[in-house]
């Protein structure tokens, strides 16, 4: 589908909270229908000491009142991708406060490839029945009155989708603030040139579109910051802006890529945001085991 072609609504100005956790530099968001106490939920954190194998939900409790204190009513929890580098505290949320748990269709091909990677037995189901919805490109649904679309960009994972609600785009890890550039290409089914294209797709929205980051790390000591525009970026960006080329940005990507170090909290979070949120399934003693593939990623 062309850009041209999604139901863009610039005259809907949603009211956008942004809650950052500096352990994983990730920025979740709350959504508000401008027009109703409708709210969606965009990638949210479950905290982790890794070390200690400690699971603490902060973060996640910290969304939840300010969605209480606001007399909000919570109707979507979006994933952008399976994040690699946090985990999800959708369902413990969606506990608490209901809604759907949406993310793109492309996550069964995530759950193939890492349940492989991680060995999971039948019992792991590859067909994203964890969720409650699985987005298409063009898809639409309802946050109250509000109409948010999704757009898929795939490139640094298989399943990663831009939601796009009224004048607001949560554009996941598909692009970074202008100084931070783009994200990696060098995970399983993760491609540069897809996620060239993708960008690209991004770009060919209204100059005006608010983007909002998945995740900021203040380049060269700058502020934190996680809010941009389609505009900003097609000029600034630093792999992408100014008329760059494919062929540079693969290049750069690709090169870029073979010396970065994987992700801290990879092993934890695949398993886990795979699952959509869930911890996998405790073994015979009650306890509850995440795997580490020694040389598997």
């Amino acid at each position: 589908m062309s850009t041209s072609n999604y139901p863009v609504d610039m005259t809907r100005t949603p009211e956008v909270k942004a809650f950052f956790d500096p352990a994983t530099n990730t920025i979740s968001y709350v959504v508000k229908d401008p027009a109703t106490k409708a709210c969606a939920v965009v990638d949210s954190v479950m905290d982790i000491d890794y070390a200690a194998g400690r699971i603490t939900y902060d973060h996640a409790d910290e969304i939840i009142a300010y969605i209480q204190e606001k007399d909000l009513k919570l109707e979507w929890l979006i994933e952008t991708h399976v994040h690699a580098d946090h985990l999800s505290a959708a369902p413990y949320i969606q506990e608490k406060l209901g809604g759907k748990l949406g993310i793109g269709e492309k996550i069964t091909v995530v759950q193939e490839t890492f349940g492989k990677v991680f060995n999971e037995g039948t019992e792991f189901q590859r067909d994203g029945s964890q969720f409650d919805k699985l987005f298409k490109d063009g898809d639409t649904y309802q946050i109250g009155e509000l109409t948010a679309f999704v757009i898929y960009t795939p490139g640094h994972t298989p399943a990663c989708m831009v939601h796009v609600m009224g004048d607001a785009a949560f554009v996941g890890d598909t692009l970074f603030m202008p100084d931070g550039g783009s994200a990696r290409a060098d995970f399983p089914g993760g491609d540069a040139a897809m996620l060239y294209d993708s960008i690209q797709k991004l770009l060919a929205l209204p100059d005006a579109m608010r983007l909002f980051m998945c995740h900021d790390y203040g380049p060269n000591g700058r502020d934190i910051q996680w809010e941009t525009t389609v505009g900003d970026e097609k000029e600034h960006n630093i792999h992408v802006g100014g008329g760059k080329t494919k062929s540079e940005f693969v290049k750069f990507r690709t090169e870029r890529d073979a010396v970065l170090d994987m992700p801290k909290l990879i092993i934890p979070s695949l398993q886990v945001n795979m699952r959509a949120g869930q911890l996998p399934p405790s073994e015979d003693n009650g306890k509850t085991f995440l795997k580490v593939p020694v040389n598997g990623l």
